[in-house]
C-alpha cells in the first residue's frame, strides 16, 4: 500500500477529482479526511466511503473556519502526510456580461481558498508530505470565455511554485496536478441539462488527441503518485494529464452562451 498509516487531507472530497482520490487513497491505506462547505455531498461521500473516512465541513475561503477544520484534524491525527487541495469552481466568464461578483467568486474560491488551505495546513505538515494544488490546462490554452477561470489557475501554478521555495526548508514538497478536461459533475454549472453536457463533452472532446476526456479516476491516480513516495524527487513541478490537449494544433473551443 502506497499511504499505508498516511494522513491525507482532500478539500473538495465530496465530488469529482476530490471524491476519486479519496476513494484511492483510502484503499491504498490512508486515514483520509474529506472537508467540504456542503453537508448534503459531504454526507453522500461519507455513505458512498464508508465509516474509515472523516468528514469535517469548511467553507475553503473562510480562513478562520479552515484553522477550525484543521485543528480537529491535529486533535484526531496529530499531523497531516498528504494535503490534496481540490475544492474550485468553473465558470464562463465572457468580457461582455460577465459580474464583479462572478469574477470575485472564482478568484475567491480557486485562488485565495487554496492559499488558506495550505496556511491553515501549515502547523500539522510535517517533513516528508505532500501538498498537491489542482491546476487546469486552462490557464494555457487561451479558451475564450473562461479568462477569470484560466486566470485563477495559471496563479494556482505560480503560487505552487513560490510555496515551493518557502516550504523547502521544512522539507514539503509542493506540486500542481494539471488535468485536462475530467468527467466530473464540475461541468454541471455550465451545461444545465443532458444535451447541453454532451455538446459541450462533444467539443472538448475534438480538442483532445486521444479523443476522450479524463476519467476522474485516473487523475486520482496521478494524485496518487504525487502524494506518495515514489515522487520524494518531485518539487515545484506540473504533472500534465490531458491527452495531449494542452499539445494539440487544433486549439481549443471558445465558450458560446
Amino acid at each position: 500500500m502506497q499511504l499505508k498509516d498516511k494522513v491525507a487531507v482532500i478539500t473538495g472530497g465530496d465530488s469529482g477529482i476530490g471524491l476519486a482520490s479519496a476513494r484511492l487513497f483510502l484503499n491504498e491505506g490512508a486515514n483520509v479526511v474529506v472537508m467540504s462547505n456542503n453537508a448534503d455531498t459531504l454526507r453522500a461521500a461519507h455513505d458512498l466511503l464508508g465509516a474509515r473516512v472523516v468528514t469535517i465541513e469548511a467553507d475553503v475561503t473562510d480562513a478562520h473556519a479552515l484553522v477550525d477544520a484543521f485543528a480537529e484534524v491535529g486533535r484526531q491525527f496529530g499531523h497531516i502526510d498528504v494535503l490534496l487541495a481540490s475544492a474550485g469552481v468553473v465558470s464562463p466568464t465572457p468580457l461582455e456580461g460577465t459580474s464583479s461578483e462572478l469574477v470575485e467568486r472564482i478568484l475567491r474560491i480557486n485562488v485565495a481558498g487554496s492559499f488558506y488551505t495550505v496556511q491553515a495546513a501549515l502547523p500539522y505538515l510535517r517533513s516528508g508530505s505532500s501538498v498537491i494544488l489542482i491546476g487546469s490546462v486552462v490557464a494555457t490554452m487561451g479558451v475564450g470565455g473562461f479568462g477569470i477561470y484560466a486566470a485563477s489557475k495559471a496563479g494556482i501554478s505560480g503560487m505552487a511554485r513560490a510555496l515551493a521555495s518557502e516550504l523547502t526548508p521544512k522539507g514539503i514538497r509542493v506540486n500542481t496536478l494539471v488535468p485536462g478536461p475530467t468527467r466530473t459533475p464540475i461541468w454541471n454549472t455550465i451545461a444545465q441539462t443532458e444535451a447541453q453536457l454532451q455538446e459541450l463533452e462533444e467539443s472538448l472532446v475534438r480538442t483532445i488527441p486521444i479523443g476522450r476526456l479524463n476519467d476522474a479516476e485516473e487523475v486520482a491516480q496521478a494524485a496518487l503518485f504525487l502524494a506518495s513516495n515514489y515522487s520524494s524527487s518531485m518539487q515545484a513541478a506540473e504533472m500534465l494529464i490531458d491527452g495531449g490537449a494542452s499539445r494539440a494544433p487544433q486549439g481549443a473551443p471558445a465558450y458560446r452562451p
